[in-house]
């Protein structure tokens, strides 16, 4: 596949992964009032325990079967048989995560009912074939049918949430649109599947590899969802998760932007490691730290610059604590932007998981040990403070593990002219800040900010800003001539 699919698969990909994030984001403002601090946190304490026994369940079947599928993209019986094999295989394990979640999280309890409704999640990740269409290098479908279902439960949030006492109407909504998206994507499946013939299904082969990569996800995943189990579990205020959730809501749709190009780039470098193309592994490489980079420093000082006016009209009154959460945390959005090249455009597609699994579980035990100490001190601050660390240990052994394949310093290099912009950018926004206040303010502050950026990359002959402009003027040319 050329450059060309590459770009469309990550704008598909992009969308996607906004959507699925888009959801709680989009109702935040109204959530936030509606649900209160407490509310919104009992839903992401709740949420965050159910997700464990999601991770259980999925045993590292989606990014191992999109590594999988990408190495057999041509081998059409091959591919049918593994992901026969592969959803049997989820299947079973699902069942086993939901006996295990019903004995000791559906039956009696505090929050027993919001666990009840959330079974329906459990119930979704049973059907997630997604890994299927981003192995074969497809991601329109999985944006497509995705789209109806979200804006369906957006609207529904508005007109059945109303009150705090809603929340399980809002949690039912959440899971039943999950289950939906994902059980509509095979309705395509009959296009790749239809008349191929598969024998000897053998669920024991694929078990060996599938463990191997389970281990780095579930330490992933743990990793990420560490923090707000640990201050949902010390911290009785349930308003203090909800504030972390509210700031990372945030951090997490930007990070998005960021890190989208790691899906596609997953079975783009299987199929090139596959095929033995370094040198074009290389040359990702270097386009995957250009794009992270000129993305990451805008988002991170433009973040920085907007957040004092944003906060308050985006959340309402009561979430000021927001503001410095999401001040303090920002640096992971270059931090696991980087750790998302290294890591999983990199390590996994080449066969790499020890070193990858290393890198996380130290992120863990880092995390775990600041959590416990800052989370007493500090509360919500002190998960934030150990979120930053934590990540760049991450950062730091996946670096050393990969520095005698790849030239950091070039990739370094790399980011100066980035990082120059950016700062630039976050003067002129806080100059226009000493004159203004409030949403006026932070809409002119982007303006301002998007010009500064963007000015001071065309001086600097940016390639990937010219890519922009040229793109740019083929379409404008092309609807003129249309026209």
């Amino acid at each position: 596949m050329n450059q060309k699919s590459l770009v469309k698969n990550y704008l598909y990909n992009l969308t996607y992964q906004i959507l699925i994030i888009i959801l709680p984001l989009i109702t935040a403002s109204y959530l936030a009032r509606v649900l209160g601090p407490t509310g919104n946190g009992i839903y992401i304490y709740t949420y965050t325990i159910v997700n464990y026994f999601v991770l259980f369940g999925s045993l590292g079947i989606s990014m191992y079967g999109q590594r999988e599928i990408a190495y057999l993209q041509n081998d059409k019986i091959k591919r049918k048989k593994t992901f026969i094999e592969l959803v049997i295989f989820r299947f079973i394990a699902i069942a086993i995560a939901t006996i295990i979640y019903y004995i000791y999280f559906m039956k009696k309890g505090e929050y027993v009912v919001y666990y009840r409704i959330l079974f329906f999640e459990l119930l979704a990740a049973g059907f997630d074939i997604s890994w299927f269409f981003q192995g074969m290098e497809d991601f329109k479908k999985t944006v497509i049918r995705n789209i109806t279902v979200r804006l369906t439960s957006v609207a529904l949030i508005f007109i059945f949430v109303k009150q705090q006492s809603d929340l399980n109407k809002y949690l039912a909504i959440y899971a039943f649109a999950d289950l939906l998206g994902n059980m509509s994507l095979w309705l395509y499946l009959p296009k790749y599947f239809k008349g191929i013939k598969v024998e000897n299904i053998n669920l024991t082969k694929q078990i060996p590899a599938i463990i191997l990569l389970f281990v780095p996800q579930i330490a992933n995943k743990i990793y990420n969802m560490l923090d707000t189990t640990m201050l949902g579990k010390i911290i009785a205020d349930k308003s203090e998760t909800g504030f972390y959730e509210q700031g990372q809501k945030i951090i997490r749709v930007l990070l998005t932007v960021v890190t989208s190009l790691g899906t596609v780039m997953v079975p783009r470098m299987a199929n090139m490691f596959a095929n033995g193309e370094k040198e074009n592994i290389s040359k990702y490489m270097k386009k995957s730290f250009n794009f992270t980079y000129m993305l990451s420093f805008p988002i991170m000082f433009g973040l920085i610059a907007i957040s004092r006016d944003f906060v308050p009209w985006f959340f309402g009154p009561g979430y000021t604590k927001v503001i410095i959460l999401m001040n303090i945390i920002v640096p992971i959005i270059l931090l696991m932007g980087i750790a998302n090249i290294l890591g999983t455009q990199y390590l996994l597609p080449t066969k790499r998981q020890k070193e990858f699994s290393i890198s996380v579980l130290g992120g863990i035990i880092v995390n775990f040990i600041l959590n416990y100490i800052m989370i007493h001190l500090w509360k919500s601050i002190g998960a934030c403070i150990a979120t930053v660390i934590s990540q760049l240990v991450v950062d730091a052994i996946q670096c050393y593990y990969v520095k005698d394949e790849i030239n950091l310093k070039e990739m370094i290099k790399l980011s100066y002219k980035y990082l120059f912009a950016g700062i630039m950018m976050f003067i002129c926004c806080m100059l226009v800040r000493i004159i203004c206040s409030g949403f006026v303010c932070f809409i002119i502050q982007i303006i301002i900010g998007i010009i500064v950026y963007l000015g001071i990359l065309i001086i600097f002959k940016d390639e990937f800003i010219y890519l922009i402009i040229d793109r740019v003027k083929q379409k404008v040319i092309s609807v003129l001539k249309k026209g």
